[in-house]
């Protein structure tokens, strides 16, 4: 009897790979490359993208019910909305979401606003 395998498979992949996306609820040239996830790499827990605003681009308000989220700004400046709190954002800046608080992060800045997005688990329920 041949016994089948649970292993997924390794992966590597280039950035240029990916096509930008304008995901549901984002606006103004809020776009992302799916980089890891369940449909793009069989990811089971991570949702791994990288993320450009254009200047006056936004996420909207939102809370994920059991997401935790980290934000990795690489470039450029925006504004960071966490329960009703406002603070700038910037290059090195590390954002800490858990779930239930409502956020949001818009492009103030005069250039791109680019960040790493990880997300476990991949799926809000």
């Amino acid at each position: 009897m041949k016994k089948t395998s649970n292993k997924q498979a390794a992966l590597i992949r280039n950035l240029a790979e990916v096509p930008w996306q304008e995901f549901p609820g984002h606006f103004g040239g809020a776009l992302s490359k799916a980089l890891v996830r369940p449909e793009t790499a069989g990811s089971r827990l991570i949702d791994y993208r990288i993320s450009c605003y254009q200047p006056m681009a936004h996420v909207a308000l939102h809370t994920h019910k059991v997401q935790e989220q980290v934000y990795h700004v690489l470039e450029g400046e925006g504004m960071m909305e966490m329960d009703h709190k406002r603070q700038v954002v910037r290059k090195h800046d590390v954002i800490y979401i858990p779930p239930g608080v409502e956020h949001s992060i818009t492009n103030s800045g005069l250039s791109d606003l680019t960040f790493i997005v990880v997300t476990t688990p991949a799926e809000d329920e």
